[in-house]
């Protein structure tokens, strides 16, 4: 399978969506599901594909080590290309290591002032002025609208777009408008929300928000064992 076959299989356009340049500088998308059901892995498929168009993504754990980190990379990256039969594919992952770039941080560390400084630092220097910013593990609370703003303002100003992932609680029942009650107070400032539900040996793949209208008369859901988007196509 040629690399422009495998851009086409991204998760966005088995979505639904027309391309997966779904948000505009500035732009938030989220991933919800509870702890364990494959947040991470989707934002890690939307991350790669991101990579085979040669676009810098800045993945921001909060929870994990860089190590851990690259483990994710590497699984889903061997997940997808076994999964479609890709050839030379440690040439391929040699070629789009470069647009990746991993930052840590411990959540009580964590601050919109300290990562702008070290993104300034970075995009200075010319060693990574990324398009893309992923940010697994952003605690939604109280007070988390101010913070998020400033990262809308500084997307807006450095022009790249930003995916969060939310953790559902099982114990919270949903706000009146679906979303879970943290993030129900901010959700006015998400273009696209994407909903990932256990259901018996599958994840059902809900939009939320942003989405297609017809997705879900036919829904997707994401393979347990390799947490990967089953294509019916």
């Amino acid at each position: 399978m040629l690399k422009q076959d495998l851009i086409m299989k991204n998760p966005l356009r088995l979505m639904g969506h027309q391309t997966d340049d779904i948000l505009c500088d500035g732009g938030f998308g989220a991933v919800i599901a509870r702890a364990g059901v494959g947040k991470t892995a989707l934002v890690v498929q939307l991350s790669i594909n991101a990579q085979l168009r040669k676009q810098n993504v800045l993945h921001i754990a909060l929870k994990d080590p860089v190590k851990k980190v690259c483990l994710w990379y590497d699984e889903v990256f061997r997940n997808i290309v076994e999964h479609y039969n890709v050839s030379d594919q440690d040439k391929l992952y040699e070629e789009i290591i470069p647009y990746r770039f991993i930052m840590t941080f411990r959540v009580e560390g964590f601050s919109v002032p300290v990562l702008e400084e070290r993104l300034t630092d970075l995009m200075e220097q010319g060693i990574f002025v990324p398009k893309m910013i992923i940010i697994d593990g952003f605690p939604f609370h109280d007070d988390v609208r101010t913070s998020l703003d400033e990262l809308k303002t500084m997307a807006k100003t450095h022009g790249f777009h930003i995916w969060f992932t939310v953790t559902a609680h099982r114990h919270d029942m949903p706000a009146t408008n679906g979303f879970p009650p943290d993030f129900s107070q901010v959700a006015d400032l998400f273009d696209t929300v994407i909903q990932l539900l256990p259901e018996g040996k599958e994840i059902l793949i809900k939009s939320l928000k942003g989405g297609p209208e017809n997705m879900d008369d036919s829904p997707l859901r994401l393979n347990t064992s390799t947490l990967l988007l089953v294509d019916h196509s």
